[in-house]
């Protein structure tokens, strides 16, 4: 399990024979999946946010469900607390550090990193 935990992470070259393309483990997959996303093409409000967590966030919580959360979450912040964002991914963390969440299903027993990105500062790219 240790080597499937690390792939497309920061620290899964040992995936590949060194000097090489030859994958030692030709189900898995070093390659990230990357996408970008051009900030000056939009405006963005407070609540534009970017949502960047480990495998004990998404392992539990759908990609539906954290949008919801902090949906739901932000709008009852004050916008000029500089801490919002921070309040944010703690409300995502917190419930998933429990032995149930939501509907009795089980809370990650993985640790969880969660960042929540405001995306309004990208409004002074353009």
């Amino acid at each position: 399990m240790a080597t499937i935990g690390v792939t497309r992470g920061l620290g899964d070259h040992d995936l590949k024979v060194h000097d090489s393309s030859i994958y030692i483990k030709p189900f898995l997959s070093s390659a990230p999946e990357v996408r970008v996303y051009d900030l000056s093409k939009y405006e963005h409000g407070a609540d534009d946010v970017l949502i960047l967590g480990t495998d004990g966030l998404w392992d539990v919580l759908s990609n539906e469900e954290v949008a919801e959360a902090v949906t739901q979450f932000l709008p009852n912040c004050d916008p000029d607390d500089p801490h919002r964002y921070t309040l944010a991914a703690q409300d995502l963390v917190m419930p998933d550090r429990g032995w149930r969440i939501s509907n009795d299903r089980l809370g990650s027993g993985d640790d969880i990193s969660v960042y929540v990105i405001p995306l309004i500062h990208g409004n002074k790219l353009s």
